[in-house]
């Protein structure tokens, strides 16, 4: 990874010299954005360390601007950070920045925002970075921004920079979920305000020229939550590396080690039914434990149930890892499972499955698109349900040449759908659809 700083940048691609429509085979020059990108867990940080690596793979030039948590990303890639004022980190969650953290108008931006109760990155994000390429706009063809949304990307596409996005899912899903959750009536308003940033995506999305998503799923909640015509929407599944996440020859599974991942603690994850299924199961396995990997939070709800469950001695948080670290535990464990209420694709599913380990899933969202059919591919189980799937992990447990079996089967399912390669390979033919449509309009010509 090749860290520059912003103003660094200026003059690294011809500046000066806008180039004309790019050539059907030219490589093109793509500054692309995320306004987080957790490295190991969370869908944003691995799609973009995977599909930059991909592109630049292809011959392209590829620069990423990210906020904290910063991504890991190919030493090829030049990373631009642009800091926020990290109000959502790990140690310090919803902290108050002080006065004197506050050097210009974007601080100010960001922390109004977050005084107004709303989730302030995705906005600041996007205003960061259109001050940023505003002065170079000429170095690049076009941005792929990475679900931030924001209405600095209608600055861009107004200075000239065709904007592509990619959803991986709505987040006003996350909010429907989140409030039907919500205990209290203050808790309810409380989620409101802070969900109050998916409308800007929404007005945002309806002007972008091209987006992409990731499954049928999703497409299919985009045009219904966001009112994003189905003209300019496009599925472009994401991808795993079928030569890292590999069956490990001479790994034995642990038959009392299920393995699960904790990108985030929200309702939508469905991490409580998973803990609880753990508890149903420890009643008759009481050696019975379980993996997450990611971070446990302190005072979060999966802390809080741990503590009602008594499972304390049951459950190892891991985070940090390397890929080849989490590739280790998937082929170490009885089964990996994905308990989530809804997935706009579900990037720990097929890793899972690449690694030959039993997948145990729910079938909310895109889930059942990418994880396959019951009984073949994995064991199916019923979203916001432990007993559901406290049954599909036992399936899993009681009948183990069945399950590896199974196993076996997803692997294959994935090896035959989904690559980073061909995920770029669809990505630049949108990018190349992009430009056309850009000059198109610019010519007056277009709709």
């Amino acid at each position: 990874m090749r860290k520059v700083s912003p103003s660094s940048t200026a003059g690294k691609l011809n500046s000066g010299s806008a180039r004309p429509l790019p050539g059907p085979d030219d490589p093109l020059r793509i500054a692309y954005l995320t306004y987080r990108g957790k490295p190991h867990v969370g869908g944003q940080g691995v799609y973009t360390r995977h599909l930059t690596k991909a592109l630049v793979d292809l011959g392209h030039y590829v620069e990423v601007l990210s906020g904290q948590p910063y991504p890991i990303v190919d030493e090829r890639v030049p990373l631009v950070e642009l800091p926020s004022l990290d109000i959502y980190n790990d140690h310090f969650p919803m902290r108050m920045p002080a006065w004197w953290e506050l050097k210009n108008v974007w601080d100010y931006a960001e922390v109004t925002a977050f005084s107004t109760g709303t989730f302030p990155e995705p906005l600041a994000f996007s205003l960061r970075a259109w001050d940023n390429l505003r002065a170079r706009a000429d170095q690049f063809d076009l941005v792929h921004d990475n679900q931030s949304l924001g209405y600095g990307l209608l600055l861009m596409q107004r200075m000239g920079l065709p904007v592509l996005g990619t959803i991986h899912h709505p987040i006003t899903m996350d909010r429907r979920l989140e409030m039907s959750h919500a205990e209290t009536p203050f808790q309810r308003w409380s989620k409101a305000r802070w969900y109050a940033f998916t409308k800007m995506q929404t007005r945002v999305a309806t002007r972008l020229h091209r987006i992409l998503t990731v499954s049928q799923s999703s497409f299919d909640d985009i045009c219904r939550d966001h009112m994003v015509s189905p003209e300019k929407l496009f599925i472009v599944p994401v991808g795993v590396d079928p030569e890292l996440f590999v069956p490990m020859p001479g790994v034995v599974r642990n038959p009392n080690q299920i393995i699960s991942t904790a990108s985030s603690d929200v309702a939508m994850k469905g991490q409580r039914y998973l803990l609880e299924a753990l508890a149903k199961l420890r009643a008759e396995r009481p050696e019975l434990k379980l993996i997450m990997v990611g971070r446990l939070k302190e005072g979060s709800a999966a802390q809080r149930t741990i503590e009602e469950l008594s499972l304390q001695d049951a459950v190892q948080f891991v985070s940090g890892i390397s890929d080849e670290e989490l590739v280790r535990l998937y082929n170490e464990s009885a089964c990996a499972v994905v308990p989530s209420l809804y997935e706009g694709f579900s990037l720990p599913a097929i890793e899972a499955m690449s690694t030959g380990c039993p997948l145990v899933a729910t079938t909310g969202g895109a889930i059942p698109e990418v994880a396959g059919a019951d009984g073949e591919t994995c064991f199916m189980t019923i979203p916001g349900d432990s007993e559901s799937l406290a049954v599909g992990i036992r399936r899993a447990l009681e009948d183990q040449t069945n399950a590896e079996r199974i196993g076996a089967a997803g692997r294959e399912r994935v090896i035959n759908r989904w690559s980073w390669r061909h995920t770029a390979e669809r990505t630049v033919e949108h990018y190349r659809a992009l430009l056309e449509v850009d000059a198109a309009l610019r010519a007056g010509t277009g709709s």
